[in-house]
């Protein structure tokens, strides 16, 4: 199975920045498209960014465009979500996902493996 683990979560204040990581197992890090999830109490998870497996074609929900990045170093099995100007509603729970040679890359149901999740709180 491949692992994935999510880091970088914290508290920030509205306006801040935080850059998650996630580091997945293995060799074959390449053949995956990778996406940000995130879900806050009470809500469904949801699709933040994705980038994917060749071409590093990058998608990311509307909500967040022109604040969040997504980016990956294949050389490192890590794929990165860079979150500036942060608002409250940002808080949830961060989860990075992995889909073999997937190019759906919106498609949370057809991702393969999942990260435990890093929690990111934004105060007002």
């Amino acid at each position: 199975q491949v692992q994935l683990v999510e880091s970088g979560g914290g508290l920030v204040q509205a306006g801040g920045s935080l850059r998650l990581s996630c580091a997945a197992s293995g060799r074959t890090f390449s053949d995956y498209s990778m996406g940000w999830f995130r879900q806050a109490p009470g809500k469904e998870r949801v699709v933040v960014a994705a980038i994917s497996w060749i071409g590093d074609i990058t998608d990311s929900t509307d909500s967040v465009k022109g604040r969040f990045t997504i980016s990956r170093d294949n050389a490192k099995n890590t794929v990165y979500l860079q979150m500036n100007s942060l608002k409250p509603e940002d808080t949830a729970l961060y989860y990075c996902a992995a889909k073999f040679r997937g190019l759906r890359l919106g498609r949370l149901k057809e991702y393969d493996y999942w990260g435990q999740g890093t929690q990111v709180t934004v105060s007002s």
